[in-house]
């Protein structure tokens, strides 16, 4: 396997404080991690590295064979997927659905003289409908629920065929159908070996996705564990990154997490 994603002794300092410590970190093309970790652990500025729109303070950040400070970023960003609350927030509420996913071939949010072929429109209604959102098409981004919303950034994320894909808290605010919904999409497409190597942020075990291979814990900046999921899941590395007592079950390949 290639590495997509690595991380040589990565620090990340702002205004005097460690948010990331001396971090070490790799990811391979067939990998599908999930991060944990408590508020404030680091966790998105993690995942910001990854996406190439923040550089480390000190340490080496590889990114699909690019190295962060020596590479053109504006060139490296469109092999990456990135789907995030912050990107949600820079999309006009105005704007079509198809649209939503059709802008990601330019990385911009929002249709201005940008140009596409017929050929773009053909994949962008294709990813809409593995991500059952075809019936949404013309639909505004601002009128759709958050589940709905969470879908179609999910979809524009890899509308490009990103060799990469990020997704940061990506079932946070749902409702349980809703979360369900997505949690079982996103199995769906972890378990396709064609997927590319993907890394997922979340504050709740419940909602890791089947076929995800490959877990890393963090609390107050410090890697805490990383490797194979069942490894890392656990009842002590939970309860020692949370700083609470914890107990994990894993049924039907799927992790749930209560106080001792």
């Amino acid at each position: 396997m290639a590495s997509v994603l690595q991380f040589s002794d990565v620090s990340v300092v702002r205004d005097g404080n460690a948010i990331l410590r001396s971090l070490s970190w790799t990811v391979d093309s067939a990998e599908r991690w999930v991060i944990l970790g408590p508020n404030g652990a680091g966790k998105t500025t993690l995942l910001q590295l990854a996406a190439a729109q923040m550089h480390p303070s000190s340490g080496q950040v590889q990114i699909l064979d690019d190295t962060l400070g020596r590479t053109d970023v504006f060139e490296l960003r469109p092999r990456i997927g990135f789907a995030s609350t912050a990107l949600a927030r820079k999309v006009p509420r105005d704007e079509r659905v198809i649209d939503v996913v059709l802008t990601a071939a330019y990385s911009v949010t929002g249709r201005w003289n940008e140009s596409y072929d017929e050929i773009d429109l053909r994949r962008a209604q294709r990813v809409l409908a593995e991500w059952k959102l075809a019936h949404l098409e013309d639909r505004r981004f601002g009128d759709l629920s958050d589940g709905e919303q969470k879908r179609v950034q999910i979809a524009r994320s890899v509308m490009t065929d990103p060799e990469l894909l990020l997704l940061d808290e990506p079932a946070a605010s749902l409702d349980l159908g809703a979360r369900e919904e997505l949690v079982g999409l996103l199995g769906g497409f972890a378990r396709d070996e064609n997927s590319p190597a993907m890394v997922m942020v979340t504050h709740h075990v419940e909602e890791i996705p089947i076929g995800f291979t490959h877990a890393l814990l963090l609390a107050d900046g410090e890697l805490r564990a990383a490797g194979v999921i069942d490894e890392v899941i656990t009842s002590e590395n939970l309860s020692d990154a949370f700083g609470l007592p914890l107990d994990v079950a894993k049924t039907n390949g799927r992790f749930a997490a209560r106080a001792a």
